[in-house]
């Protein structure tokens, strides 16, 4: 009888060690994903900014354009090409928007997926 009740002792002991350890895993991958996610953010942040001057730099060139256009100095075509180019811009400052919202969603979320895999861990 003794032996079966260190056995079973031994075996809790052993469940409670591996839900420690997932637990650790756990929050230390809650921890890498939000700070991962900070840091795309910090970066996205930058490269956001440099696409806004993009932007203001294709709308004046477009304006430019569109004069020189209409005073006789440049054709359809310029008008046209610069805009393209606007267009381009402003295209790639929305794809920037869309990754930082989808990495502040996940700098948010990232904490929230791992605590349910905590839960199930010692639902075992």
């Amino acid at each position: 009888m003794r032996g079966l009740r260190k056995a079973q002792t031994d075996q809790a002991r052993a469940v409670y060690d591996a839900s420690v350890a997932t637990y650790r895993q756990t929050v230390l991958t809650g921890f890498q994903e939000v700070e991962d996610n900070l840091a795309a953010l910090r970066i996205l942040e930058d490269e956001a900014q440099v696409q806004e001057e993009a932007v203001l730099a294709a709308r004046q060139s477009v304006a430019v354009t569109t004069n020189q256009y209409k005073a006789g100095t440049v054709s359809a075509l310029n008008v046209v090409t610069v805009q393209t180019v606007a267009l381009s811009d402003e295209a790639t400052a929305v794809n920037i928007l869309g990754r930082r919202m989808t990495a502040l969603c996940a700098a948010y979320q990232g904490p929230g997926r791992g605590l349910e895999s905590v839960r199930s861990a010692f639902r075992r």
